[in-house]
């Protein structure tokens, strides 16, 4: 199974919004990462054939999902960043409604909703309304109706936003479960998440993927650009207006700052291990112009 986007491109206008995009997925789970705006839900539209590309095709098993219509809508499940919902549905109501959408017989989608209220949590809430629903919960029923066909490709729009720590573990663990015979696709900025369960990663920034590759591989390219420097307090917010500090911390009568920068940004600076949200910050910087 191999879904193929090929020079995948969107214009509005003089806007490019996603520029000649490429990538071959084959099941496991596929992070795409970049601040808002780098065009990720532009190019997941694309992909689930929502919005019409400028240039580009997108294939599954080598035949373009175009031509393929409702065989290939068949096989997606989606869950879009701003989901709707009908307010004064239960949440089994909603489910059973997304189901006949999909054609799911009426016996299987009572069963397999059921099932899903159970794997996201939702079951002692089955027959209240989704207007009672906290944000965590409604994003929770969002990420069951995107499963109620048991798709083959998983789109998936910031899915962990608005999950407490706990759901978001829960979340991952299902996906981590879910992807063995499925290409899940993810967008979010938190990087934690992607960190978690990606197989692989792409990092979007302004439309194209300005780095991809496995965690470690990623990792590997922030190694050497990441430093701990120990500064007076007062001294802070000098180093916070011309460097990219992924973080800090107080110490007895100093603080110790995290930098992101291709060169040792002090003689005092000494070098340390990098992590993914190093990566992030380095194409993402704080500050205009800082890191790349």
């Amino acid at each position: 199974m191999e879904l193929s986007v090929d020079r995948l491109t969107k214009h509005y206008g003089s806007k490019i919004a996603v520029d000649c995009v490429s990538a071959v997925l084959k099941p496991g789970v596929y992070g795409l990462l970049g601040e808002n705006g780098a065009g990720k839900t532009t190019l997941m539209r694309m992909i689930c054939s929502i919005l019409e590309a400028t240039s580009g095709e997108v294939f599954f098993d080598g035949q373009n999902v175009i031509e393929m219509g409702a065989e290939y809508r068949n096989l997606l499940g989606y869950l879009p960043q701003d989901f709707g919902y009908y307010p004064d549905y239960t949440a089994m109501e909603f489910l059973r409604y997304m189901s006949a959408l999909k054609g799911i017989p009426r016996r299987k989608a009572v069963k397999r909703s059921e099932e899903l209220l159970e794997v996201t949590g939702l079951e002692h809430v089955a027959s209240k309304k989704i207007k009672t629903f906290s944000g965590g919960m409604k994003q929770r029923l969002g990420i069951a109706q995107a499963l109620l066909n048991r798709p083959k490709i998983l789109i998936l729009d910031e899915p962990t936003a608005g999950l407490d720590p706990k759901e978001r573990v829960r979340f991952r663990n299902l996906l981590a479960d879910y992807a063995g015979d499925t290409i899940v696709l993810l967008s979010t900025h938190i990087v934690s998440d992607i960190e978690a369960i990606a197989d692989h990663v792409f990092i979007m920034k302004k439309g194209s993927f300005a780095a991809q590759g496995t965690v470690p591989e990623l990792v590997e390219q922030a190694q050497g650009k990441v430093w701990e420097l120990e500064v007076s307090p007062a001294e802070v917010h000098n180093w916070e207006k011309k460097a990219t500090i992924s973080n800090l911390r107080h110490e007895e009568g100093h603080v110790v700052l995290r930098i992101v920068s291709d060169g040792k940004p002090s003689p005092q600076a000494a070098a340390c291990p990098a992590a993914l949200e190093d990566l992030y910050l380095y194409y993402f910087p704080v500050k205009e112009g800082a890191g790349l």
